[in-house]
């Protein structure tokens, strides 16, 4: 039998510099042997370089969101776009260097690492950044899943799909971000948000996987307290809309 591995996953830091510390000062008491980042490390909040650099810092695998994608795209056209995510990421592009612009717009849509993959949003079609909220929107996702555990983002709400081996392949069930072993089966995890959680607490999330070989898996959720004063006089400071402040305080 092989060493017990435990990975912590984060997503949607969103640049949150502060949220993401915490997180990590969090991690540095977890007994953790690799760290990975399922995407989006920029939009919404006024922190991108250090965020990214943060992270870079880490030398950690990255996928690809959503919002890294459009901030190192600058062909792509805003106009459809929600305002106040239209003009953050104007904002950000800004802000970035050529050098973090490159390291953003390089970052893979998907990868395998350890048996488990790293997706920001669906397997089935993860560059048109498709929100999972229900199973039915999780199940093409399981049919181009290859290993038994998948982690996700996006939707900046913990939460586990479930498909039982050896049922129907549209028998997929939603639980809450319960900790525990996890049974035969795939998985489908979405580990939340550091950087802008939209379960209503406003506390960092992230998720510890523990493996202990290929079969004895389990999951924890965790929740971090961080400086949220400061992130949200960040955001003033750089003239952001002002709802990208108060939905911190909600956790929206």
């Amino acid at each position: 039998m092989g060493r017990v591995r435990r990975y912590a996953i984060l997503s949607d830091i969103h640049a949150n510099i502060e949220a993401l510390e915490a997180v990590l000062r969090d991690i540095d008491t977890q007994r953790i042997d690799d760290i990975v980042c399922l995407g989006d490390v920029v939009g919404y909040n006024a922190a991108p370089v250090e965020c990214i650099r943060r992270i870079r810092s880490l030398g950690c695998r990255t996928v690809k969101g959503n919002h890294d994608h459009y901030c190192s795209s600058p062909e792509v056209n805003l106009d459809d776009f929600q305002p106040n995510a239209a003009s953050v990421i104007a904002w950000t592009r800004r802000m970035l260097g050529d050098d973090d612009m490159a390291w953003l717009h390089n970052l893979p849509m998907q990868l395998t690492y350890m048996g488990f993959t790293m997706v920001h949003s669906t397997l089935d079609c993860p560059a048109s950044f498709r929100y999972a909220f229900e199973p039915e929107d999780a199940a093409d996702s399981f049919n181009c899943q290859r290993s038994r555990v998948c982690f996700h983002g996006h939707t900046h709400v913990p939460c586990i799909f479930y498909r039982p081996a050896g049922g129907d392949r549209n028998d997929i069930r939603l639980f809450g971000p319960a900790d525990g072993k996890l049974e035969s089966g795939n998985y489908f995890i979405n580990v939340g948000s550091v950087g802008q959680p939209r379960d209503g607490n406003s506390e960092a999330c992230y998720a510890i996987f523990t493996m202990d070989g290929m079969t004895d898996l389990s999951i924890a959720f965790r929740r971090v307290d961080y400086d949220l004063e400061t992130a949200v006089q960040r955001i003033e400071t750089a003239g952001l809309p002002e709802r990208l402040a108060t939905r911190l305080y909600k956790g929206v």
